[in-house]
């Protein structure tokens, strides 16, 4: 077929006709790929697809909203609770300081990218703004929901339910609700972190949880508790924190002071085990030598000083893009049953234990 034949005439714009003439499929077909319909061969759909970007098509976001009553948009929502965080604190500040943040939004907009959809970033750090994410999303702005809950205590994904609204959480929620989810073994990962320090020998060891109101910081201390007492060492130090650098400083300054002798440390997230590795070289100590140190999450704070962060890696690019994905099947299979992914961590060895 010659260029010129996958050209409309000159005077009218591309049709659905033209897109699958060039793909060879009935216009039907064209039509189901185009409204997402799930049950198109896949072979077929990256026919479509090239034939779509050959002939320049542009599909009306207008006429096929109004068939499949879709918006073409997914609301990405990271939510704050009600909760005592003093009046500086926000959920933005947040996202840029923290690399997990980032890498959430990473996975959502890889996972959306190839499917011409559309990631709506929301922050709902307060009760005002958990009310416009609301809003927006009963007024169908968007055809779903995914949420990052960064405290305990957040109302929004009950909230969500009970509007009605399809909803998929990163992270089990603390107590039971009726909405799918995506989320690390972490218990496992704990058990990880203290397989590693036994097995260099730390018997002193002492952790940095987070906020143990957070379903997967207290999972994450269970875990390391766990392996370490099928060990018989039922002793563990902890102190807790909020999964900030200034956080893992504060604790690791609080250890030393009360146990001056400890030689491992593992601390529930990369930014608190680099705040640890401060404190430590401010106090002459040695890492990997006097004091093992492990982190959690395996992000670019892992890397970011030194040694490099031994870390137990929490796969969050992949978990985001399966959010979308389990999303995008609660909206295509509706009465379809809530269910949690459940990724497994994998520990990365590096310098510092």
């Amino acid at each position: 077929m010659s260029s010129e034949a996958l050209k409309p005439a000159a005077n009218r714009s591309t049709t659905l006709e033209d897109v699958a003439r060039v793909a060879g499929v009935s216009r039907a077909t064209v039509s189901r790929v185009i409204n997402g319909v799930r049950n198109v061969d896949p072979a077929i759909q990256d026919a479509v697809r090239q034939a779509i970007t050959r002939t320049g098509y542009v599909p009306n976001s207008a006429a096929r909203s109004l068939v499949t009553r879709r918006t073409g948009a997914l609301a990405l929502v990271i939510s704050g609770s009600d909760a005592a965080e003093g009046p500086d604190h926000h959920v933005g500040a947040e996202i840029f300081a923290d690399p997990f943040f980032g890498r959430v939004v990473s996975g959502v907009f890889t996972g959306l990218r190839p499917l011409d959809l559309h990631p709506v970033l929301m922050l709902a750090d307060g009760p005002d703004a958990r009310e416009k994410a609301l809003g927006y999303l009963r007024q169908g702005n968007a055809d779903g929901a995914m949420v990052v809950s960064t405290h305990s205590r957040d109302p929004l994904p009950a909230q969500l339910l009970a509007a009605g609204i399809p909803t998929v959480l990163f992270g089990r929620p603390p107590t039971p609700l009726s909405l799918s989810c995506v989320d690390l073994d972490n218990r496992e990962g704990g058990r990880l972190a203290a397989a590693r320090l036994l097995a260099r020998g730390r018997r002193r060891v002492a952790a940095i949880s987070g906020p143990l109101g957070v379903r997967a910081a207290r999972d994450r201390l269970s875990g390391f508790r766990e392996a370490m007492a099928d060990h018989e060492i039922h002793q563990l130090p902890h102190v807790e924190g909020d999964f900030t650098r200034e956080d893992g400083e504060r604790a690791m300054a609080s250890l030393l002071r009360r146990y001056p002798d400890l030689d491992g440390v593992f601390a529930a997230n990369d930014l608190m085990a680099q705040g640890a590795l401060a404190v430590l070289a401010e106090h002459g100590r040695r890492v990997p030598e006097d004091v093992a140190v492990i982190g959690f999450d395996d992000s670019s704070a892992a890397t970011a000083g030194r040694p490099h962060l031994t870390t137990v890696r929490q796969p969050v690019e992949e978990m985001a893009a399966e959010m979308t994905r389990v999303l995008l099947d609660h909206l295509a299979r509706p009465a379809r049953a809530a269910t949690t992914v459940l990724f497994e961590p994998v520990l990365i060895e590096r310098r510092s234990a």
